[in-house]
């Protein structure tokens, strides 16, 4: 299955590895005009290398509300409109519970949690009248997680503003869907299992639960985010689509 996205305005929060970057890829290569953010000028600058083509990178984190600001600023200079906005920037790290700390729970919800209302609220002046919103959640928004509880609430939350937006943009008919990877290869996922051979052997242990037998690649929760954002899923709307093996329905 392939979509065109000629001529489209995609912004992809979070664009500098892992997921992101495969999806600022493929839309690129489908022909969009597609804007990406990280935190890190060195990272973001590598990003738009590996990308090439019609990619912008705008350095920001979208926890801070003035770096949202930027972001949009620097699209409306190009264009008049966004049409696709995925919402993806985010992360988190375990902590049991015992071993909360307060820096933990805010630091991971300011960014999986206040970063996506704003970058999505601050969006909507942008959002053309039947845009396609998509935020990434998780298999943890409704799966439980040792050590992992404050992400996984985070998670749960995000999945929920898919549920509700559907209703507050629903005059403009603007669809609002969430994607939920399972286990992927990222660097994100290696830095979370602690790297090297304990993350190797974590990632071959959690293979076994996954009815798939493998770990997914970027590269395929992109292809669900672009069909999600793609007039295919013209009737799909609020929504929570998992790409993990079949891990979340076992």
């Amino acid at each position: 299955m392939t979509q065109r996205f000629d001529n489209k305005v995609v912004v992809v929060t979070g664009g500098t590895s892992g997921i992101g970057l495969a999806t600022a890829k493929a839309f690129v290569e489908a022909g969009a005009s597609v804007f990406i953010t990280g935190r890190r000028q060195d990272a973001l600058d590598a990003a738009v290398k590996a990308i090439g083509g019609n990619v912008t990178g705008v350095r920001g984190d979208m926890a801070v509300l003035a770096d949202i600001d930027r972001l949009y600023d620097a699209v409306q200079q190009r264009h008049a409109q966004i049409d696709v906005l995925f919402a993806n920037a985010g992360g988190g790290e375990l902590a049991p519970l015992g071993a909360i700390t307060e820096e933990h729970f805010q630091q991971t919800f300011d960014s999986n949690v206040k970063g996506v209302v704003f970058t999505v609220q601050k969006a909507l002046p942008l959002l053309r009248d039947g845009a396609s919103i998509i935020l990434t959640a998780s298999t943890t928004s409704i799966k439980g997680t040792g050590a992992f509880s404050v992400y996984s609430a985070t998670k749960a939350a995000v999945r929920n503003f898919a549920r509700s937006w559907i209703l507050d943009l629903k005059d403009r008919h603007i669809r609002v869907n969430a994607v939920s990877p399972g286990l992927t290869e990222t660097a994100g996922l290696n830095e979370l299992f602690g790297g090297g051979d304990q993350a190797a052997s974590t990632k071959d242990y959690l293979v076994g639960l996954i009815p798939a037998g493998r770990i997914g690649q970027p590269e395929e929760i992109a292809k669900a985010v672009m069909f999600l954002a793609s007039d295919d899923a013209s009737y799909v709307n609020g929504i929570e689509l998992f790409v993990d093996g079949g891990q979340a329905q076992i």
